[in-house]
């Protein structure tokens, strides 16, 4: 029974399982976005948030804590294009969530297994990579903002454009349901027809 073990073994030694986490860390932090299988990123996940909760606090312990946590020890940037791990999840990442109080990765699971042993393949990423690259973020509505039900009935929609010969149909139509008026020279004719088969 695996009682009291808390996290995956994935058939590692201990040291090989922290050089791993740290690895996947790091990439997840510089590119935002990584593939791996499903119970790596399940177990990176957790580890993940923890230093983006750190990030939040942006304070000389926390700095060194997240230094000893990836063990990174190139502080200062040397190119301005290329910022530090921990620069920019200090930088960069931590201003970011800020107003968010947990859950800052995702786990998207991929239809296609991986070629070698058929293992689960899966996206983890932050949450708002697509708000970050966009600028846009989705309000939530709750009672308070919900607006008045008149307001919220959709406009009528115009009406549709008929064909040319739908509207031809439509005017013969019309024309054969109008009553015609009654012409005096065909009325006199019938008249004298009808006087002269009296007369026969």
């Amino acid at each position: 029974m695996r009682h009291r073990f808390a996290h995956r073994r994935l058939n590692r030694t201990s040291a090989h399982r922290r050089a791993l986490r740290r690895s996947l860390v790091s990439n997840l932090i510089e590119h935002e976005s990584i593939v791996t299988t499903l119970p790596k990123a399940q177990e990176v996940k957790a580890f993940a948030e923890k230093l983006i909760t750190l990030a939040k606090r942006d304070t000389l312990t926390a700095r060194r804590r997240a230094i000893a946590l990836l063990n990174e020890r190139r502080i200062a940037d040397g190119d301005a294009q290329q910022p530090t791990i921990i620069s920019k999840l200090f930088k960069v990442l931590g201003p970011r969530f800020a107003d968010r109080p947990g859950g800052y990765t995702r786990i998207v699971r991929l239809a296609r297994r991986r070629l070698g042993d058929g293992s689960a393949k899966a996206v983890l990423q932050f949450v708002d990579q697509a708000i970050a690259s966009t600028g846009v973020r989705a309000r939530r509505t709750t009672k308070a903002t919900h607006t008045s039900p008149t307001s919220a009935r959709p406009s009528a929609a115009p009406p549709a454009a008929t064909p040319a010969h739908a509207d031809a149909q439509s005017a013969d139509r019309n024309q054969s349901e109008t009553p015609t008026a009654p012409n005096p020279e065909s009325d006199s004719s019938t008249k004298q027809k009808q006087a002269d088969q009296t007369q026969e």
